[in-house]
């Protein structure tokens, strides 16, 4: 299943919900209050789960631009905040990593979900500049962090992970992505660009309740680590169909780690 195909969008979305650090809000709400129609720009918003999670959490009237390559989950983002009668919403569809901070002059908050891992290091750097010269928080979740941790464990489990991990430093073009070391480089950047940074953990619990997208993400967690090592191939094989297997038996259980990261640069005078 595509990374960011609709149908996997969807049923990831509960888990990503009950993944996500609400504690950092508390540090947000009330910069926050202090605008009578806060605007919030959504980088990656994909279907727009990330509005549907924190539009009702932030309360009151909210105008949401939600940005996105693909037209077709921008739609789908746009119509899923018609829930919500006190929040408006516009679409821009294109690349996000040019930001720079007269592009945020008005924003209230910069978010984005599951994004930061496939960037590269210059362009959170950029990110980050961009949020603190314009004075914008910016709260970034779901972030892989590079730990998986399977209950019962299995002896390929280790190695599985360390591939799947370099298969997400991968280079992909002339751009040298993240993958598990973008929170921490996400951190550093907004610190070094004077902002206040608190971090959480988001991980995914998948047990025999998420069994459905257990399956998915095994297969494609799988699948990257033989595109990195191709040499896994055969045990790779045999470890998939038994870890498969305990899926559909209800007898294993996956945490799959993610960090929440708020940035807050330091208010006027």
């Amino acid at each position: 299943m595509s990374e960011f195909s609709a149908a996997w969008l969807a049923l990831r979305e509960p888990a990503d919900a009950d993944a996500r650090a609400v504690e950092l809000l508390d540090g947000l709400r009330e910069r926050m209050s202090a605008r009578t129609r806060p605007v919030i720009r959504d980088l990656g918003a994909g279907s727009g789960s990330m509005g549907r999670w924190l539009a009702p959490r932030l309360g009151g009237p909210q105008h949401w631009v939600m940005h996105d390559r693909d037209p077709s989950l921008l739609a789908l983002a746009a119509a899923g905040m018609a829930a919500f009668p006190l929040v408006t919403v516009e679409t821009r569809q294109g690349d996000v990593t040019g930001l720079r901070a007269a592009d945020l002059t008005g924003v209230s908050l910069v978010t984005a979900s599951a994004l930061l891992d496939l960037l590269t290091a210059e362009e959170v750097d950029g990110l980050a500049g961009a949020c603190v010269g314009a004075g914008c928080p910016a709260l970034f979740t779901l972030s892989v962090a590079g730990r998986v941790e399977f209950s019962p464990a299995d002896p390929l489990d280790g190695e599985v992970e360390a591939a799947f991990n370099n298969h997400q430093r991968r280079v992909h073009g002339d751009r040298a992505l993240l993958g598990p070391d973008a929170p921490g480089v996400a951190a550093e950047a907004f610190a070094r660009h004077g902002a206040a940074v608190l971090e959480r953990p988001s991980p995914w619990r998948l047990g025999p309740e998420r069994a459905a997208l257990a399956a998915v993400w095994l297969r494609g967690w799988v699948g990257a680590a033989v595109e990195q090592r191709p040499e896994l191939g055969e045990p790779a094989g045999a470890y998939l169909s038994r870890r498969l297997d305990a899926i559909a038996a209800g007898d294993l259980r996956v945490v799959v780690d993610h960090r929440d990261i708020l940035a807050l640069p330091s208010l006027p005078g």
